[in-house]
C-alpha cells in the first residue's frame, strides 16, 4: 500500500492550482521548480491518481484534481488561520497562570514579581494561592508551587 499523503504535498497541489503553474507556485513555496514536481509526483503516486492535466503551456486541475480542491482550499485555510492563532500566542503571552505558596514567600516574593509580571503581560492572569500545606500542584490545576526548604513530595 502507497504510503499516505502528507500536509505539506497537499498543500503544494493547492499552490500549483492556485499559482496556475509549478515555476510560480515553487516561487511563492521558495523551492525549486524540481523539488515541487517530485513532491507533487509523489502525491499523485500515493493518491494513486491523476490530478493535473499538464501541456507545455498550461496546468489546470483534472476532475478528480477540481474535487479534492474544493474540499482541500477550505481545510487548509482553517489549518493556517489555527497556525496563525497559535503564532500570536508567542508573540504576546496570554492565559491564567496559578500558584501555590505558602503566605510568606506569596506576600515578599511572589506579589511584587507578579504585578510588574502583570505589567510586562498585560494578557496573562496570575492566581496565587496562599496555601502552607502540601498539595499536589497537578492534581489542584496548578502551574507551580513554592515551598520552604525540603518540603517537597518526592514526585514533584
Amino acid at each position: 500500500m502507497p504510503p499516505s499523503p502528507c500536509l505539506d504535498s497537499l498543500d503544494a497541489f493547492a499552490s500549483i492550482v492556485r499559482c496556475g503553474g509549478f515555476r510560480a507556485a515553487a516561487v511563492e513555496r521558495g523551492v525549486s521548480s524540481s523539488a515541487l514536481s517530485q513532491t507533487f509526483a509523489a502525491l499523485e503516486r500515493a493518491l494513486g491518481i491523476r490530478l493535473l492535466n499538464r501541456t507545455t503551456r498550461s496546468v489546470g486541475p483534472t476532475d478528480a484534481g477540481e474535487r479534492l480542491m474544493k474540499r482541500l482550499a477550505p481545510a487548509l485555510n482553517d489549518i493556517r488561520l489555527a497556525l496563525d492563532d497559535l503564532n500570536q500566542l508567542k508573540e504576546s503571552p496570554s492565559g491564567t497562570v496559578r500558584i501555590n505558596a505558602p503566605g510568606p514567600a506569596v506576600d515578599h516574593v511572589l506579589c511584587p514579581l507578579a504585578f510588574d509580571f502583570m505589567r510586562a503581560y498585560p494578557e496573562v492572569k496570575i492566581e496565587i494561592v496562599s496555601d502552607a500545606a502540601i498539595v499536589d500542584i497537578v492534581e489542584q490545576g496548578f502551574d507551580a508551587g513554592v515551598r520552604f526548604g525540603r518540603h517537597v513530595a518526592q514526585d514533584i
